[in-house]
């Protein structure tokens, strides 16, 4: 719950760890473990989403334009979230370092909170039980396995990462004026930066 509300802790090793000691000492329940690592990942990135929805797009209007992120931009990342925040929310789960701030993002961005509630419960789902079910009957042959997937996963993910990054700076000013249009259609796009898009 910790780590899907922002904080960097190991809640993958944890959930593995927990799993593995269930299958071989059956001293904890794998169906309590799968449970409390769903219900954890679920209401961790929900509270994520409120302190993002709180707190996250002030401090990035007042803060981001020392990072590059104008207004404009803001206003971009908003509209892509919000076309394909679900796909973000739900893959995000399985890249360490997304799973932390994803939820944060979800919130700032203003993503609608039931498209969010839907891909988050569905990620949870598939991550926190997945990993625990999967290594409690796999056992120690999920540890071997889990260094080669990792060897493939972390790289496909970082580029899929850079990927998006080149290609939102390829199309920029066309995504921008796409945004920009959506908000003229949709007010709920620019709600709280209205005067900063105004200067």
């Amino acid at each position: 719950m910790f780590e899907s509300m922002g904080l960097p802790l190991p809640a993958e090793s944890l959930l593995i760890t927990s799993a593995l000691y269930a299958a071989t000492t059956h001293k904890l329940n794998i169906y309590g473990v799968a449970s409390a690592g769903v219900i954890g990942a679920i209401m961790g990135d929900n509270f994520g989403y409120l302190i993002g929805k709180a707190l996250g797009f002030r401090l990035l209007l007042r803060y981001g334009r020392k990072v590059g992120l104008t207004p404009d931009r803001l206003l971009l990342g908003r509209y892509v979230f919000r076309r394909h925040g679900g796909v973000v929310v739900f893959f995000g789960r399985f890249i360490a370092i997304l799973r932390v701030f994803v939820a944060l993002m979800a919130g700032a961005n203003h993503m609608p909170w039931h498209t969010f509630l839907f891909f988050n419960a569905i990620g949870g789902l598939c991550w926190a039980g997945g990993y625990a079910l999967i290594t409690y009957y796999l056992g120690h042959e999920a540890l071997q396995l889990s260094g080669p997937a990792a060897w493939i996963v972390i790289p496909v993910g970082i580029a899929v990462i850079v990927g998006m990054l080149i290609f939102l700076k390829k199309n920029e000013k066309r995504l921008t004026r796409d945004a920009l249009e959506a908000a003229e259609n949709d007010p709920s796009l620019t709600h709280g930066m209205e005067a900063e898009l105004k200067q």
